[in-house]
């Protein structure tokens, strides 16, 4: 079970939304190889259109600091980070570290469809 769960806000230049996209979408090959459980990247859909959301769970801090030893010797991902450097459609990027609260996540919805 995962414990912990890493949230990064991003600040991205909003006319490179789609290099920001392209980002997260090569993420989603190489978190999941490094070891951390990959929960989504989200870019801005209404309101603000300049801050994204990463979130990648773990089993524990002793499993973060090993999956990030594992990414920074993983070629595709040492590559994603030169990406985003050389076309700075990063502005900010903040790590806040949470834990769940049993019995609170990814609850469905019980609700059942209104008759048509």
């Amino acid at each position: 079970m995962t414990t912990i769960t890493c949230f990064i806000r991003y600040q991205i230049d909003a006319f490179q939304r789609e290099a920001f996209k392209e980002y997260a979408q090569n993420w989603g090959r190489i978190i999941p190889r490094c070891g951390g459980h990959l929960l989504g990247y989200f870019l801005p859909h209404e309101g603000t259109n300049d801050i994204a959301w990463g979130l990648i769970a773990f089993d524990s801090l002793a499993a973060y600091e090993a999956y990030r030893a594992r990414l920074r010797t993983d070629a595709e991902g040492r590559a994603n980070f030169e990406m985003a450097q050389n076309k700075r459609f990063i502005l900010r990027e903040e790590r806040t570290f949470t834990e769940v609260v049993d019995g609170t996540f990814y609850l469905l919805s019980t609700r059942t469809p209104a008759a048509a």
